[in-house]
């Protein structure tokens, strides 16, 4: 296949889906930031929505750029990529600006482009997945190889334990969402559903902090003694021993949890991450701190109702009632002027996308585009659920921004990065060999 043939084989439909949510988060963040005594233009660069504008172009320059480099480059550089940005990702705490508690930030203003920061995390996603499908690519053996998950969780932990010590834990929780991409190519299954059900009783253990704690604790012991019970007697001969001890030491890993909530929430957890987690569980307990935005994210999104109240009319939005509304919660301005209808139409946009991500790197002949596609999709996919919950009260508040929906340079042009890289391996599928 000749290069100027690309566009033959580019799957347009992502690229539609892609402008139809670069289009609709433009539309919004105007929304979200409208004064009605003002009535700015969409475009005036004073406006988020005008600087975005500037993003978006930006991000055309960059999708050319994509598109025009040679697919072998993906691959050959790949953890020369993922250097250069682990390089920046520690350059940036020592010379890196701070915003909000976390020095995640370059200033560019210092070579001349005033008020404009560059975030390194927000790039390291796609040069993390480029060097875990380089990795995975370079050797023969399944996931479930000692070696290869040792190697594999090295690569994913390099980035995230950077970006923690920036102060932005929310960025390093994305690179968690790459054990799904491993499961893909090998991770054994089961304790991928342990690590799941850890977590939701992490959660769950939170409502009985305070009320019937012990109770809870007995039920657990009770179910757990009788779901190993039910485990030796119901499964086959030779396995009855491994599944029964595996459930009970599940049983008593989750006990152990639940007597350590309180030491990991006062002893390891910051105060503003303690209370982000606390508010999950009741908002009105700090309804004007912590709980503020996500009160106040609920009510826009409930107010909307099934149609909205339509463009530039949202009450909750016009009168700044919910921060960061053109970045982390964007989603409420879509809930409140455009309803439950908008909303359906923004989330079938995302798992429109998601499922078409999936098609493409299960049809790549390449184990390092098969890989990066699951990578793209697993990331998008925790920015996506991630976002959405927190806005509407089912996760706790952790600042990550909604895909090619949310305000801001930074974001918009890794996610573009991360995609646009996929298309092009995906456009070229057919000159590789079977992996």
């Amino acid at each position: 296949m000749r290069e100027n043939k690309l566009h033959h084989s580019i799957d347009w439909s992502i690229v539609a889906i892609y402008l139809a949510l670069l289009l609709f988060g433009w539309i919004n963040i105007y929304a979200a930031v409208y004064d009605p005594e003002v009535k700015q233009s969409i475009f005036s660069m004073d406006y988020n929505s005008g600087k975005q504008l500037v993003w978006i172009f930006a991000s055309g320059v960059l999708i050319v750029f994509v598109l025009a480099v040679d697919f072998r480059i993906y691959e050959q550089y790949a953890f020369i990529i993922y250097g250069f940005l682990i390089f920046l990702l520690i350059l940036v705490l020592f010379v890196g600006v701070e915003i909000a508690g976390s020095r995640s930030w370059f200033d560019l203003g210092v070579i001349g482009f005033s008020g404009a920061r560059l975030q390194p995390a927000e790039f390291a996603k796609f040069g993390t997945a480029l060097a875990l499908s380089g990795y995975l690519n370079s050797t023969n053996k399944r996931a479930d190889e000692p070696i290869v998950l040792i190697i594999s969780f090295a690569i994913l932990a390099l980035p995230a334990a950077l970006i923690i010590l920036q102060g932005d834990t929310g960025s390093a929780l994305v690179y968690s969402s790459l054990v799904l991409v491993l499961y893909r190519e090998g991770f054994p299954g089961v304790i991928l559903v342990v690590g799941v059900i850890l977590v939701s009783f992490f959660v769950v253990t939170l409502f009985f902090r305070e009320d019937s704690f012990d109770t809870f604790i007995t039920t657990v012991a009770i179910l757990g003694v009788v779901s190993s019970l039910a485990s030796y007697l119901l499964v086959n001969k030779r396995k009855k021993i491994k599944v029964a001890v595996s459930v009970f030491v599940v049983t008593l890993m989750l006990i152990f949890m639940a007597f350590s909530m309180d030491y990991i929430l006062v002893n390891i957890l910051k105060p503003h991450q303690r209370a982000r987690i606390e508010v999950l569980v009741d908002p009105y307990k700090d309804p004007k701190g912590s709980g503020w935005n996500v009160i106040q994210s609920k009510v826009a999104i409930g107010s909307g109702g099934f149609g909205g109240k339509g463009f530039l009319q949202g009450t909750q939005t016009k009168f700044d009632f919910v921060p960061e509304q053109s970045t982390d919660f964007i989603f409420c301005t879509v809930g409140e002027e455009y309803g439950w209808i908008g909303s359906m139409i923004i989330i079938s946009l995302f798992t429109t996308l998601l499922f078409r991500v999936v098609a493409l790197a299960e049809r790549q002949k390449s184990r390092f585009a098969r890989v990066y596609g699951y990578s793209v999709a697993s990331i998008i996919f925790f920015h996506f659920t991630i976002n959405i919950g927190m806005t509407i009260g089912l996760f706790p508040v952790i600042g990550i921004p909604l895909p090619y929906f949310s305000y801001g340079g930074s974001s918009l042009w890794s996610f573009t990065i991360l995609l646009f890289i996929l298309l092009k391996l995906d456009g070229h599928r057919s000159q590789v060999l079977a992996r």
